[in-house]
């Protein structure tokens, strides 16, 4: 239980805060490009967020988050980095299931921090060097009144010329090594990997059902 809770206030920030940063304050640096990403995201949802009667239609808050996110988080990486060892013993059918489940489990979450948006500030600080022209960090503080500052790491890679997240470190916290531990618990407990996207699957549904009505 304390995983799953653990994993869920993981989940949310990530969500919270890859999607719903206000654009940078007091840099006197220009963004690099994997920084802009980011900017880029913040903005396109800050300017849907004026529109209060907007985030009252969750159907329509998930299907407008969703098209701004999928272009910058490559879920074919994701997937894989997150089932571990049951990626490699899971058939095709399997793979895409998971990665098409899990992918809609983030876009829901995404899309509930974003009709719970509150007055969050970011920090860029500069990018952790890598051995790897194509894989940066993303170092950012995010600020919220009354509330202590959190370390977000954003771990992204150049793929065809675009810079994509495939994981982060909320206060070094990896939300692919969280989701690992909560699946691959969840796999050990219900005995294959089938029953468990099949669960995924159903509250999928009924979190959308639930929101949307």
């Amino acid at each position: 239980m304390q995983n799953q809770i653990k994993q869920k206030l993981i989940a949310g920030l990530f969500i919270l805060l890859l999607g719903l940063m206000p654009a940078f304050q007091g840099m006197a640096v220009e963004l690099q490009p994997p920084q802009q990403v980011i900017q880029s995201i913040s903005e396109q949802l800050q300017n849907k967020l004026k529109d209060k009667t907007f985030t009252q239609n969750f159907a329509q808050v998930t299907e407008y988050v969703r098209g701004v996110i999928d272009p910058h988080t490559d879920f074919d990486k994701i997937a894989p980095l997150v089932l571990g060892k049951h990626w490699k013993t899971a058939t095709n059918q399997e793979q895409e299931r998971f990665k098409n489940e899990f992918q809609t489990l983030l876009i829901r979450t995404y899309s509930r921090a974003f009709i719970e948006y509150n007055d969050w500030t970011i920090r860029y600080l500069p990018p952790e060097p890598s051995n790897e022209p194509t894989k940066i960090i993303v170092k950012t503080v995010v600020e919220q009144p009354r509330l202590n500052p959190v370390d977000i790491n954003y771990r992204m890679f150049l793929s065809q010329g675009e810079w994509k997240v495939y994981d982060i470190m909320i206060d070094g916290v990896s939300l692919v090594t969280n989701y690992r531990s909560t699946f691959s618990e969840e796999i050990q407990t219900k005995g294959s990997l089938s029953v468990v996207i099949d669960e995924l699957a159903k509250r999928n549904v009924e979190a959308l059902a639930a929101k949307g009505s």
